[in-house]
């Protein structure tokens, strides 16, 4: 795993990045102490100058001694090259400083923890960007190997472990319920109506998290009606976590998808899932990002967040999959058992289920959902609560994946992913 993670061109492009770093401060030490660049202006004009000598130095540092070979015709490097770099250095260096450190300030991210991971998001979107682009030779023969993807494309091609006895039986699904008596019948009803259209065997279990309106009498109400809807009380404290936890503790089907009570998830998609699910893949994870998904009235703020939360992990894990953070997916009973137990407590469980199952090796594909926004009721999800949480489940899973030694990986399985 380590040799994975400190790949020679990695460890290069690090130590380049240190030398251009020390360039800057020599720089400036130079020009403020003994040029005298002394006044405000002056000053901020030093500043200027010494980040410039310093892009400079690190784009030939890189250049020689990172990406070697491709062409070093003026042209190709004065109005190529050197442009990109300044555009991905530049571009790194922003989104760090007006997006990931206001964003997990904003979190209340200790400030320790966010100038790691702005240093860190920067640094690999500097690395991906010069390696894909800036250092790409625009001619015939390119002189340079997308290493830092590597791993990644190299799962693309990797056949999918597909299982003796693959079939689903029974299909059940799981529904966290905290105060949704304005949607947990119109939700349960669509779903329902729609798996016996489809003739799937199915078990709807929702978890009633200690509401205190009309939902448990509402479910009730449900299980007369169709002893296929089932309910349980949540036996942990109140949160989504828990109470899919305790769904995962108490299903009896072949495969278990978690369904929002909201009605957010598109119905059709869970029948998606099951189809998907019975070619033999361990997981269906659905993306609302890729040709075909589609999202409908999401606010504006969580949608940035969003993205910027899935790019984050993407590039921490090298993963092609672009919506791990949404919960609306789906797991065979073998890796539900293979990833147990699960820590989280509240909604960073929806990160920890994929990024689990894909660094212990099960296979999974990627298809196309529709996703809307709740109608009636109100969002449990707090953002700035979650954030850290959030931040603690991914980077004990990084820790996981590179220094458990295997510990934990399913051997049969092989990652892969496949878009319909």
């Amino acid at each position: 795993m380590l040799k994975k993670l400190y790949r020679p061109k990695v460890i290069k492009f690090l130590l380049g990045g240190a030398v251009a770093a020390a360039i800057n401060l020599l720089l400036i030490f130079f020009l403020i102490d003994y040029l005298h660049f002394n006044t405000p202006f002056l000053r901020n004009l030093a500043n200027l100058i010494a980040i410039e000598l310093s892009l400079l130095a690190s784009f030939f540092i890189y250049r020689l001694w990172v990406w070697t070979g491709g062409s070093w015709a003026p042209k190709e490097v004065l109005l190529r090259q050197l442009p990109l770099y300044h555009v991905a250095a530049g571009s790194a260096v922003l989104l760090r400083v007006l997006l990931i450190f206001p964003l997990l300030d904003w979190l209340k991210v200790s400030y320790t923890i966010n100038t790691l991971v702005g240093v860190g998001v920067s640094a690999s979107i500097n690395y991906l960007l010069s390696d894909r682009f800036v250092f790409k030779d625009s001619g015939k023969n390119n002189g340079y190997r997308p290493e830092a993807l590597e791993s990644v494309l190299s799962q693309h091609i990797t056949p999918p472990h597909i299982s003796d006895n693959y079939n689903v039986d029974c299909l059940s699904l799981i529904i966290p319920a905290h105060n949704e008596e304005e949607c947990i019948v119109s939700t349960v009803q669509e779903i329902t109506a729609l798996l016996e259209q489809e003739k799937i065997n199915y078990e709807i279990l929702v978890v009633n998290d200690n509401s205190r309106d009309n939902t448990e009498y509402l479910l009730q109400q449900l299980n007369q009606e169709n002893p296929q809807i089932k309910y349980i009380n949540n036996y942990y404290p109140n949160g989504f976590g828990f109470a899919v936890r305790c769904g995962l503790e108490n299903y009896s089907g072949d495969a278990v998808a978690i369904v929002m009570a909201d009605n957010s998830d598109s119905p059709q998609n869970i029948v998606d899932y099951y189809y998907k699910l019975q070619e033999g893949y361990d997981c269906v994870f659905g993306s609302r990002f890729i040709k075909g998904g589609k999202v409908i009235d999401y606010p504006a703020y969580k949608l940035i967040i969003n993205r910027m939360a899935n790019l984050f992990i993407q590039i921490l894990f090298g993963l092609p999959f672009n919506d791990i953070t949404n919960a609306f997916k789906i797991y065979r009973k073998e890796v539900i058992e293979g990833i147990t137990p699960l820590i989280s407590h509240h909604f960073n469980l929806t990160v920890e289920m994929p990024i689990k199952s894909i660094i212990r090796n099960y296979s999974y594909a990627s298809i196309p959902i529709t996703w809307q926004n709740r109608k009636t009721g109100i969002s449990k999800l707090k953002l700035r609560e979650m954030g850290s949480r959030y931040l603690f489940v991914v980077l004990s899973l990084w820790l996981e994946k590179h220094l458990s030694r295997g510990d934990y990986i399913q051997k049969k399985g092989s990652v892969v992913l496949q878009k319909r």
